[in-house]
């Protein structure tokens, strides 16, 4: 097959659905991982671990953090909304940027906290502007690097400069769940945590492949991590959760495979769209991000793709109505999406 041919439109009976919409991995688990799930199930009559001790000496040891600084979730979604429930409230807010993870939102609005936003500069946080929006009634800053749904990233000096120019009242979040993708510059960040005044947070859902078992974890300054404790769910992550993640990481080979098979067909398909013509992101992460003229061109694409199948994800939510963001699957899903993509394009031309 001649990749990002229009001839692979041509199906011969109905179309099959192409789901591009989720950022999942494109690979399964890994088969260590696979088979912990399932020896996992022996134990199942029984709660979790509500201290998830296996899972964070292995996270430990994988990334020389103290255990003891680490607490896990279900998914990174729960250590958010614990975070924002515990330290916000309807007196003081939220800041992050103007296309940040629309989560959040939602957790502030949860704590009933205000949520501020600051501008980003093509696409990408910006750390003046985040800066220049600091109120006086200020409590957490948020920032998911690289983004979601930008896919774009800010250097590690730049959130240290970020870090620096806050006030040491207001707690800044960086939301690693794409870390894995971008962990080959070598700028760790789990260190400012010994601050006191920084949390950084992961998941176990996007490079290990792993969404269906919603496990989520950060590293926290002790007296941060006493207070979100004490709003979530002691029993939040199941047995068979637990057992995965913690085969996952012994699997590092594994994982670096799989991010730098993402990343290969990643920067395969927007070199590709590019040259068709299309504005799209540079990207650090699973997915890509496409920018239309405008909210309709961007809605009359996404209703061609519907109609093929295929299903990618609007941004509205967002702030980003005049773009699409595409999760990064199998080389065939890519071209036929790539494929579509051109056809509509071309037919904009007409």
């Amino acid at each position: 097959m001649t990749p990002y041919a229009l001839a692979e439109l041509n199906s011969p009976i109905g179309k099959r659905l192409v789901s591009l919409s989720q950022n999942e991995s494109l690979q399964p688990p890994s088969p260590l991982a696979i088979a912990a799930a399932a020896d996992a199930l022996a134990s199942a009559q029984l709660y979790p671990d509500p201290d998830w001790s296996a899972l964070r000496i292995a996270l430990g040891t994988t990334h020389d953090i103290a255990p003891g600084d680490i607490l896990c979730g279900n998914g990174s979604m729960e250590l958010i909304s614990s975070l924002t429930l515990a330290f916000a409230n309807p007196q003081n807010a939220v800041l992050a940027p103007a296309h940040a993870y629309p989560f959040f939102r939602t957790a502030a609005q949860l704590a009933q906290a205000r949520f501020d936003t600051a501008p980003e500069k093509h696409g990408q946080v910006s750390v003046d502007a985040l800066l220049a929006a600091v109120r006086s009634d200020t409590r957490i800053v948020f920032v998911a690097n690289p983004g979601n749904p930008t896919g774009t990233r800010i250097s590690r000096p730049e959130l240290l400069r970020l870090r620096e120019g806050l006030r040491a009242d207001i707690m800044l979040v960086i939301d690693e769940a794409y870390g894995e993708f971008a962990d080959h510059l070598n700028e760790p960040m789990f260190d400012l945590v010994k601050r006191g005044d920084v949390v950084v947070l992961r998941t176990f859902s996007k490079a290990y492949g792993l969404a269906g078992m919603r496990v989520g974890w950060g590293v926290f300054p002790a007296q941060i991590a006493e207070h979100v404790r004490k709003v979530m769910n002691p029993n939040n992550i199941s047995v068979a959760g637990q057992a995965t993640a913690s085969a996952a990481l012994k699997d590092h080979a594994y994982m670096r495979a799989t991010c730098l098979r993402t990343a290969t067909e990643r920067d395969r398909f927007i070199s590709h769209l590019r040259a068709a013509g299309f504005d799209v992101a540079e990207s650090f992460t699973n997915f890509a991000l496409i920018r239309f003229g405008n909210a309709d061109a961007a809605k009359c694409a996404d209703n061609a793709l519907r109609a093929e199948g295929v299903f990618l994800r609007a941004q509205g939510g967002a702030g980003l109505p005049d773009c699409l963001r595409v999760t990064i699957g199998e080389p065939d899903d890519m071209n036929l999406t790539a494929a579509l993509l051109k056809r509509w394009k071309e037919g904009e031309k007409t």
